[in-house]
């Protein structure tokens, strides 16, 4: 337990460090490229609220992702990660993700219905591949928590 001492504060900081980025690009950075786009170019103006939305929702996913992962952290540093509160948490994380992944799938297929070169959409088809994989090996982490909370459970049954 020794190392998770030394990491979880180190985590915890980078957590920090990361929703706040987050945050900043949530509310600032792209809602002002966005509008700046719409001012320079007025024919693509009607584009700056849509991708407004779009964008904070997909932050947003990530922001519950960050807030999940300190709380299953938490759980970690008070041993008491194989509980059925952890399992709960790992499920709101899986939606987030899941949630992120249909949204980004849409924007893509709308982006790829306009795009004359090849390579947005493969960039695009990768970076859900990723995602995609990435939630996948979250689903199986899920059940390996579940299977252990379980053999926990029983153990604690038996002594």
């Amino acid at each position: 337990m020794t190392l998770m001492r030394r990491v979880a504060p180190l985590l915890r900081a980078g957590l920090v460090v990361l929703f706040g980025l987050l945050l900043v690009l949530q509310t600032l950075s792209f809602p002002g490229q966005f509008a700046h786009l719409a001012a320079e170019h007025p024919e693509q103006a009607w584009l700056r609220w849509p991708l407004t939305v779009f964008v904070a929702v997909e932050i947003l996913c990530a922001q519950v992702i960050v807030v999940c992962t300190w709380r299953l952290l938490t759980l970690v540093t008070r041993d008491s990660i194989f509980t059925e509160p952890a399992l709960r948490w790992v499920d709101v994380i899986v939606g987030a993700v899941g949630t992120a992944w249909v949204l980004a799938a849409g924007g893509a297929l709308w982006a790829v219905w306009g795009a004359d070169d090849p390579g947005g959409p493969l960039l695009m088809l990768v970076a859900l591949l990723f995602a995609a994989v990435a939630g996948l090996v979250v689903l199986v982490l899920r059940e390996l928590l579940r299977r252990a909370t379980g053999m926990r459970s029983e153990l604690a049954a038996v002594i």
